[in-house]
């Protein structure tokens, strides 16, 4: 995947979550990818992804959602964008409350698609936005501590020794 197309990608996937479109937001993934959402966790495959993007995400956030990728970067196998995202609250107890977010996204590409997602957002800049009483912003970051230390990169990172100084 060259650089442009790799952003042409992004443009499509983008534009296809401002519109709610699962399944074209899905077309931009493989069969069986894996898009780890720091919300509402991981989703397998188009399917499920197309789900998460219509029946979750979008039941929460409001129709001026927007997304949009900066500085796109990608060797062909891996590709990073940092992002911008808004939208108005639709979650009842927050309901009319408006977000911005900005984010790193992380990529893993295979046959001009997306085959892992995973997203790097501060979550608590986006409760306190929302006005999330402090012990249900304690409980949500304990939950994201518990993903971060379950996930395989993370014990194979621990596993490691530390390395040695320069010098």
């Amino acid at each position: 995947m060259t650089p442009q197309d790799f952003a042409d990608l992004l443009e499509k996937l983008t534009r296809a979550a401002e519109a709610a479109d699962g399944q074209r937001f899905a077309s931009c993934f493989t069969t069986d990818a894996v898009y780890h959402d720091y919300i509402y966790g991981p989703h397998r495959g188009r399917a499920d992804i197309a789900h998460m993007l219509e029946h979750l995400f979008r039941r929460d956030a409001a129709d001026d959602y927007r997304w949009e990728m900066f500085d796109p970067m990608c060797d062909g196998r891996t590709g990073y964008a940092w992002s911008l995202s808004s939208f108005t609250s639709l979650v009842p107890q927050f309901k009319g409350q408006f977000v911005i977010i900005d984010g790193m996204s992380r990529f893993v590409l295979r046959d001009g698609l997306i085959s892992e997602y995973r997203e790097s957002v501060n979550g608590g800049v986006a409760m306190a936005q929302l006005g999330v009483a402090p012990e249900r912003m304690a409980k949500v970051m304990n939950r994201w501590a518990g993903w971060l230390k379950e996930r395989p990169e993370t014990a194979d990172y621990l596993a490691r020794p530390k390395r040695q100084p320069f010098g």
